[in-house]
């Protein structure tokens, strides 16, 4: 099907080849939007696009650029800077000119509101990274919140126990470093068990993940509550600190739980951009079907999400419990609408293959912001404000929920 012609011949159709590249968005520089399937259905390439990719546009790359200084590399940027991008960003800055009209600007814009928001933040972008990933490939992980709970309940416990503090009596700064490891490994084992289990029941028995992450929410809460008997349980001091302590720079305090969130977030941002793997969930998310007819085994994409899911609320349940330095029951009971509210307002489509960790940490910073400034608002002569905090946080996130999607699709 493909016109015959050498490799020196090609070269003669390089800038018409540059210019279809470029309006063509092909996946791997926007793996979010969908491809145009016209693009790769053409049939005049001078060499089939494998070839191309691997010899044309290497040796054309002076073409490409004198392509995109033609256009304007204005043009370039507009063309590909999705509205989804920009609608969550509209929704941060219309908050905090808000906030800061209401609080004032010396009271709200400064240092500490700073702080307040990466320690708030934290826990929520960790757990948001594992919910990104599953609502890429439209599925959803109900269970987060309570594998955050189980997960440092078995913390708690084991590290109350003889083997992990040691004798009565020694101090936990001579503890061994083997049960210390133990302590902490032994809940990721079980989150990632418990992710494992979600996805293979999900993709044998073709429910909904909706219902099996329910189930499997039950479960947690269930064995959450078998092991501590209602009981607080410490928190070993390695977890206190990366909670509760960080560095200041000159008046930001910025704690060790931000910089481990931010880490996270970049190894998803890395996993999904720059990895096979990471575009495999795109594909999963937008079209499973054409997804496996191309060959990518969409259950096995499904279930190792579920795992990072599961591994990634668990990792966030241990950083909660240090920063209060104990766990109970009553931890992380909001945590999974949260992270679901973040992950959304970010811009991440609920029916897959839309979305990145980027937009996720926009989303993240946007709700926390919401968080931090309706607890600095006091509105004089409403003595319960406090109780109204809840219904005025949903009426602001279903505004910027509304309008973020009519930007997007007014502009996408």
């Amino acid at each position: 099907m493909y016109r015959s012609a050498s490799f020196t011949n090609a070269s003669t159709l390089n800038s018409r080849v540059m210019t279809d590249v470029l309006s063509a968005k092909p996946f791997g520089l926007s793996p979010d939007r969908q491809i145009r399937q016209s693009f790769f259905n053409r049939t005049d390439w001078p060499i089939p696009p494998t070839l191309l990719a691997k010899h044309v546009v290497r040796q054309n790359v002076r073409t490409m650029s004198n392509t995109l200084s033609k256009s304007g590399w204005n043009a370039w940027l507009r063309d590909r800077w999705h509205a989804g991008d920009l609608a969550p960003l509209i929704s941060l800055f219309a908050l905090l000119a808000i906030f800061t009209v209401l609080v004032g600007p010396s009271n709200f814009l400064n240092f500490g509101t700073a702080s307040l928001v990466l320690e708030q933040g934290a826990v929520l972008a960790i757990v948001s990274v594992g919910l990104t990933f599953v609502l890429l490939t439209a599925e959803i992980d109900l269970a987060v919140g309570k594998i955050a709970l189980l997960s440092a309940c078995v913390c708690g416990v084991l590290f109350e126990q003889s083997f992990a503090a040691g004798p009565k009596g020694q101090s936990e700064a001579v503890m061994s470093m083997l049960p210390l490891l133990a302590v902490l490994s032994i809940p990721f084992v079980i989150a990632l068990v418990i992710g494992w289990l979600a996805g293979a029941l999900t993709v044998t028995s073709r429910l909904p993940s909706f219902i099996i992450t329910l189930a499997m929410m039950f479960v947690c809460e269930g064995l959450a509550k078998y092991l501590t008997k209602s009981e607080k349980f410490n928190m070993p001091s390695l977890l206190k600190k990366l909670g509760n302590d960080g560095l200041w720079l000159g008046g930001l305090s910025i704690p060790y739980s931000a910089m481990l969130a931010v880490a996270v977030m970049l190894v998803g941002h890395v996993v999904l951009q720059h990895t096979r793997f990471g575009r495999y969930v795109y594909m999963t998310g937008g079209n499973r079907e054409a997804a496996r007819l191309a060959g990518v085994r969409t259950p096995r994409i499904v279930i190792a999400c579920l795992i990072i899911s599961g591994l990634t609320a668990a990792l966030g349940g241990l950083v909660n419990a240090g920063r209060l330095e104990s766990v109970s029951l009553d931890q992380n009971t909001e945590l999974l609408l949260e992270a679901v509210a973040c992950v959304v307002l970010g811009g991440t489509s609920l029916f897959g293959g839309e979305g990145s960790m980027p937009r996720t940490l926009i989303g993240v910073i946007t709700f926390t912001v919401l968080k931090v400034g309706l607890n600095s608002v006091k509105i004089e002569g409403l003595t319960h404000f406090d109780l109204l905090r809840p219904f005025v946080m949903g009426v602001v996130l279903l505004i910027a929920l509304v309008i973020n999607g009519r930007i997007a699709r007014g502009r996408g």
